[in-house]
């Protein structure tokens, strides 16, 4: 338990950024099973959109410390070369 005053502002702090860092990993996921789904749909067009959409946001969930970047960059990656699939198919 926090007990001075430095110690209880840095536990209230934490416990706000959490929270906050937990929306936009929400978020993010979100937006990656769009992609998923509309992978799975078979559509092209509509995943490559989705795709194009989620990417940016990814990119800046790294900067901001929420996935690492060897993560995001292997999912981008792997969605990637779905949908790539999806147009040779």
């Amino acid at each position: 338990m926090a007990n001075t005053p430095q110690a209880k502002k840095r536990a209230r702090q934490n416990e706000k950024n959490r929270k906050h860092n937990a929306s936009l990993r929400s978020m993010t996921r979100t937006y990656m099973k769009k992609v998923q789904t509309k992978i799975e749909s078979g559509n092209y067009e509509e995943a490559q959109a989705a795709f194009q959409t989620a990417q940016p946001i990814m990119d800046s969930m790294v900067n901001k410390g929420i996935f690492t970047k060897n993560k995001v960059a292997r999912q981008k990656s792997r969605m990637s070369a779905k949908i790539k699939a999806l147009k040779s198919a």
